[in-house]
């Protein structure tokens, strides 16, 4: 399972020159678009320094670490993870209607 996590969007939301609060969001692939195994998620998140999630700055002194950082990567992983487990690694499997089947007589 070669999983890609890629940030896709970080818009910061800025006041007196210094970024206070960031939209982010993180897309997860397994494996390749066509694939059998492929399967895609995205996830987003809300980091704000006044509840600590990261100190106020300028918007250009934050780089891709920085922004990854202020994800919760670690819980998205087992999320994708269960994610991939249940629809591609063990879908679940419908039972199948029988429509030969007749009404016994007795």
């Amino acid at each position: 399972m070669a999983v890609t996590k890629t940030l896709t969007k970080s818009i910061p939301h800025v006041k007196s020159s210094k970024a206070e609060k960031w939209d982010l969001e993180m897309t997860y692939e397994n494996d390749s678009e066509g694939d059998a195994t492929y399967y895609k998620s995205v996830f987003s998140h809300t980091a704000i320094a006044a509840d600590g999630d990261f100190t106020k700055a300028a918007k250009s002194s934050f780089n891709l670490a920085a922004l990854t950082a202020m994800c919760p990567v670690s819980q998205w992983d087992i999320v994708f993870a269960s994610q991939v487990d249940s629809v591609i690694t063990n879908p679940v499997v419908n039972p199948v209607p029988d429509q030969a089947f007749t009404v016994p007589s007795s």
